[in-house]
Parts: C-alpha cells; sequence; structure tokens
C-alpha cells in the first residue's frame, strides 16, 4: 500500500509555500501579469525559501536531499499562487538538479555553489525549439564533436531568465549518434545570440527568449556526465512531473475562487452555487483535480525510489494538460461575464492553463 501522508518536514513545507503563495504572491500577480514584468522582491522572498538548497544532498554543499515527492508539493503550492512567479522561482532547478543527478564531480565542485546563494542562481536550461512539431527525442539543435571541441547550432524558445543568466544547460543532439546531450553554456559565449523577450498569451511576468546558437564552441568537457553523459528520459520525467504539479496548482486555483464565488453570488433568491448546472461544474472541476494530483504523486514516487516512471510522468502530464484547461474554462464560466473581466484573476488562470502542452522543460523537481 503507498501513503503519500506528507511528513512532518514536507508539511512543514506545504504549510510556509501556502501563506507564501497567499500573503505575498497573489497581492502582486494582477499588476506583474497586466505590466508583463516580474515582481523581482516577490521572486526574491520565495528563493530564499531555500528550495533548491535543500534538494541539493549534504555531501553537495546542500542542506537536504533530491525529492521529486517533495518537489511536486512545492510546485503545487507555488502554482496556486500564480504561474508565472512559480516557474520564475524555480527556474535555476533547470540547471541545478540535472547537475545534482548526473554531473561529474568536477561540474557539480564547480556550479552548485551559485545554487547555495542568497541571491537568486544566474542559471538556467534550454530545451523547448521553436515549432509545432517539437520532438524532445528529435532535436534539431546540433552539437559536433571535434577533438576536445563541441560545436553547437540551432535555435531555442521559452528559455527562462536568458538575458541575465550567466550558465546555460543547452539539450543538442549529437550529429553523429543521434543522442540527445546536454552542454554547459557560459552566457556571454561567441556565437550565442539572445533575440528580445518573446510576448505570450500566459507566463507573462515570466521573461523568456528565443536563443540562436551559430558555431558556439564548448570544451567536450563541458558535457554533462562527462564521458558517462545522462539519463535523458529521466530528467524529461521530472519534467513532466513537475509541470503536473504545477497545473494542479493552477487549477485548485480557479476552482476554489470559482467555488467561494458561486457561495455568494445569488441570483434569482439563492446563490448560484445551489443551481445544479453550477454546482456539477464545480464537482466535476474537484475531481478532476485530485485525480490528477494523485497521478503526478504516483510518478514523482517512482522517481523517489529510482524506478522507470516514464509511462506514470506521461499520463500525468497529459492528463493535467487537459485537466487545467477544463477546470480553468470552468473557472471562467462559474464567474460568467466577469470571468471575461481582466480584473478578475481567472482569465489569467485560464490562459497560464491553455500552455502547458508547450512548456515541457521549463520546470524541473
Amino acid at each position: 500500500m503507498v501513503s503519500f501522508t506528507p511528513t512532518e518536514e514536507q508539511q512543514l513545507l506545504i504549510e510556509t509555500l501556502r501563506r507564501y503563495a497567499v500573503k505575498d504572491v497573489r497581492p502582486v500577480a494582477h499588476d506583474a501579469d497586466e505590466a508583463s514584468a516580474p515582481p523581482l522582491e516577490v521572486v526574491q522572498t520565495g528563493w530564499q525559501l531555500g528550495l533548491i538548497p535543500s534538494a541539493i544532498p549534504e555531501e553537495l554543499g546542500g542542506f537536504g536531499e533530491m525529492s521529486a515527492v517533495t518537489g511536486a508539493l512545492a510546485a503545487e503550492e507555488l502554482a496556486y499562487g500564480d504561474l508565472s512567479v512559480a516557474m520564475h522561482v524555480l527556474a535555476p532547478a533547470l540547471f541545478a538538479y540535472p547537475v545534482v543527478l548526473f554531473g561529474t564531480a568536477e561540474q557539480r565542485e564547480s556550479l552548485l555553489p551559485m545554487f547555495l546563494e542568497a541571491e537568486l542562481a544566474p542559471a538556467t536550461a534550454a530545451l523547448l525549439e521553436p515549432g509545432i512539431f517539437f520532438d524532445p527525442h528529435e532535436l534539431q539543435t546540433t552539437v559536433s564533436i571535434s577533438g576536445t571541441k563541441a560545436t553547437l547550432n540551432g535555435t531555442k524558445a521559452y528559455v527562462p531568465l536568458a538575458d541575465e543568466a550567466e550558465y546555460l544547460l543547452v539539450y543538442a543532439r549529437n550529429t553523429e549518434t543521434g543522442q540527445v546531450e546536454a552542454y554547459v553554456v557560459d552566457g556571454q559565449a561567441a556565437g550565442m545570440q539572445i533575440e528580445k523577450r518573446e510576448l505570450l498569451m500566459g507566463l507573462r511576468a515570466l521573461p523568456t527568449f528565443r536563443v540562436n546558437f551559430s558555431d558556439v564552441t564548448v570544451d567536450v568537457a563541458a558535457r554533462l556526465g562527462g564521458a558517462v553523459g545522462m539519463n535523458y528520459d529521466a530528467l524529461l520525467n521530472r519534467s513532466r512531473v513537475a509541470l503536473g504539479a504545477l497545473a494542479v496548482g493552477v487549477a485548485r486555483a480557479s476552482y476554489e475562487y470559482a467555488r467561494d464565488y458561486a457561495k455568494q453570488r445569488v441570483q434569482f433568491g439563492k446563490p448560484i452555487a445551489q443551481n445544479q448546472a453550477i454546482a456539477f461544474m464545480l464537482a466535476e472541476m474537484a475531481i478532476e483535480i485530485d485525480a490528477t494530483r494523485l497521478m503526478v504523486w504516483e510518478a514523482a514516487w517512482k522517481l523517489d525510489r529510482g524506478e522507470d516512471a516514464t509511462r506514470e510522468a506521461c499520463l500525468a502530464q497529459h492528463y493535467a494538460e487537459r485537466m487545467v484547461l477544463q477546470v480553468t474554462d470552468h473557472g471562467v464560466q462559474v464567474l460568467g461575464g466577469y470571468g471575461f473581466i481582466r480584473e478578475y484573476p481567472a482569465e489569467r488562470w485560464l490562459r497560464n492553463g491553455r500552455g502547458f502542452p508547450t512548456f515541457l522543460g521549463l520546470a524541473m523537481v
């Protein structure tokens, strides 16, 4: 029998992040979205909660251990506050976690200390590529090896915080082997061009950029994991679990807001929550959220056990993508005309929820 009852430490983390989401993030989320500007002080407060350092083992300088279940719990609570802020706070994990899991001793020693500092670590990762037929196993960005040098060519999209990153973890397909590899690239590397910020329908408070690589040359030693390499599918699964958890957080926010509104909004002499159509819609929202959460937890649990969680992670991700769109759309419907007004958060949750099918690689647990 599998038990998902949080430990005392996990419950404390949930309560801490929930307070942060409600008291710090929610009050600034609307203005940040309208201004397309991240609330940097709030993001810094989130960073100082120590989520990433607590996932770095003590022998590597951190003060905890990596747990996908704990990461999923944290991601849900952060996204309950706001998805843009959540992804901003978690963006450095896109670089740190692969290094923790698969980095060489030298890579861990030289790269992980920046994630233990008080300021948000200036590191990110580039996986997604432009185009509607993106396949993470058939990357168009390539790396060719010549002696001790590796040369990267291609274009990446949705790279979070790329304009301020001192290091990027770039995923590319080896032209000889066809395997996907990851390379640590300096943020000022010659041949790397960061284009202007992308204008997205959702995630408007998270700066993302398209990044071009034109004969960007790095040492072969910059390859994540050195000669041994990495388990790429394991990293993809960790991203899928993170996205599932974030989707649950967004959907839960929309559901709870719609539920409370329906209890207070009186029409024809009674709260609209007592109307059968509204009541059934709210019940369906709650069911879908709980079902998705359990799928995410199961996949995270298998990751923590070191098992192949590809099936569970893929199912959780795909179910979450449909769930969050359905729930946030219902949230708009429950509010009626108010749901279409930007002063109310329901439309922001719907816009953010619509983007989940395109977010692979933007979060990791």
